[in-house]
């Protein structure tokens, strides 16, 4: 048994309590409120002073697939930039649970991580959410139908392929060859469909490739769609509408230019990171207020980083959205609860709630002030003290 009293707990889906208390047990939370009764023998944290939060969320990055630590020159596994659609490719092939960024994220009061391939090509391959633990494979450590497809359009796999003067070379040949990714995955669905219902209809010929797609066709399986500027992001909701995928667009870094229509539209943003810097020319519309904006006109938001080692500073980009004119609330949802509804885990995590994973974060000050650090990662009920690993 695990007590963290005497905290501010923010537990996100029920209002916060004032000099609260946690008990945790067999690595579940088994009660929160005022008042409660420590049993005897259970370890106590002391939390006076300090702001318990559940464990954050990031929504979309690159741990473990970035190789941490990385040489100079080395290959990263994060694009199989082979060919525009790689969907057959799978993050989790990728993920090693020894990798050096795992417990640099931790300390920032992460718990869950969604990481993803690179964006290089319009289909990336299947992501998949992961605990930010130790373990020594990857079944200890991932959340079992949790992986997502990523998509891409904009600058990067054109420019990726322009210079191997393959198509895509354009935006339009962008929009052309996920449309025809898509196509091609919804015949071979309906063919499998036909041929489920009646045996006797030709089922059409296995393709590895194509049947990784079912589950987004089918909408079984969420559609993570990289796109900065406004136009790619519109281009981006039209196809997907197309094909009634369950979707979300990823960055959305000029979203504020289109706030209106995506709220009418019901997309789910995942915005970030807040302060881009502009590496490159789809990115000079980075504007701080982005994610405001986008709240603002009812927009459901995420926040993201978009990281590797250094994504423990997603509660500090939290904060500068907040000082840009983000609600405060919001901005905990956005990296708490949005995140964890999003990627298919609120019935384990995301809010301080009875019977859900003792994924917790304890603050010695605000949580989105850079002046704070987290003192201590929990995760299943285990202990991860920051202040003395780093």
């Amino acid at each position: 048994m695990l007590a963290v009293k005497n905290g501010k707990i923010m537990t996100i889906t029920r209002g916060t309590i004032e000099n609260g208390t946690v008990l945790i047990d067999n690595g579940k939370i088994k009660a929160v409120g005022n008042a409660l009764k420590i049993p005897r023998g259970a370890e106590v944290i002391d939390a006076t002073g300090k702001t318990v939060t559940p464990g954050l969320i990031e929504t979309h990055g690159h741990v473990s697939v970035h190789n941490a630590p990385l040489a100079h020159g080395e290959i990263m596994d994060v694009n199989d930039s082979s060919s525009p659609n790689t969907c057959q490719v799978r993050a989790l092939d990728a993920l090693n649970p020894f990798d050096v960024s795992i417990p640099s994220v931790r300390r920032g009061g992460l718990t869950s991580f969604c990481t993803l391939p690179g964006s290089a090509n319009i289909c990336g391959g299947t992501g998949i959410v992961f605990k930010l633990k130790d373990a020594n494979t990857v079944y200890d450590m991932i959340y079992e139908g949790s992986e997502c497809m990523k998509f891409a359009m904009g600058e990067n796999p054109r420019d990726v392929y322009n210079k191997r003067n393959i198509m895509p070379k354009t935006r339009m040949g962008c929009g052309a060859v996920l449309r025809e990714i898509l196509f091609k995955a919804k015949e071979y669905s309906d063919g499998k469909l036909r041929h489920e219902k009646d045996p006797s209809a030709a089922a059409p010929k296995p393709d590895f490739k194509l049947e990784a797609l079912v589950p987004v066709i089918r909408r079984q399986m969420k559609a993570r769609i990289h796109c900065h500027r406004a136009d790619d992001i519109v281009t981006a909701v039209r196809i997907a509408k197309e094909f009634d995928l369950d979707f979300s667009i990823e960055h959305a870094t000029e979203g504020y230019k289109i706030a209106d229509f995506l709220a009418k539209e019901g997309v789910l943003c995942v915005v970030g990171p807040v302060a881009s810097t502009p590496s490159k020319t789809e990115l000079h519309g980075t504007d701080l207020k982005n994610a405001a904006i986008l709240a603002k006109a009812g927009v459901e938001i995420c926040l993201q980083l978009d990281g590797n080692y250094g994504d423990f500073m997603l509660p500090v980009y939290a904060g500068l959205a907040v000082a840009y004119g983000l609600p405060e609330e919001t901005a905990f949802r956005a990296i708490t609860i949005n995140p964890a509804r999003h990627l298919g885990i609120a019935d384990r995590v995301g809010s301080i709630e009875v019977g859900k994973d003792a994924d917790l974060a304890i603050f010695n000050g605000h949580p989105l002030s850079s002046l704070t650090r987290c003192e201590k990662t929990i995760i299943d009920g285990k202990v991860y003290d920051n202040l003395s690993a780093f």
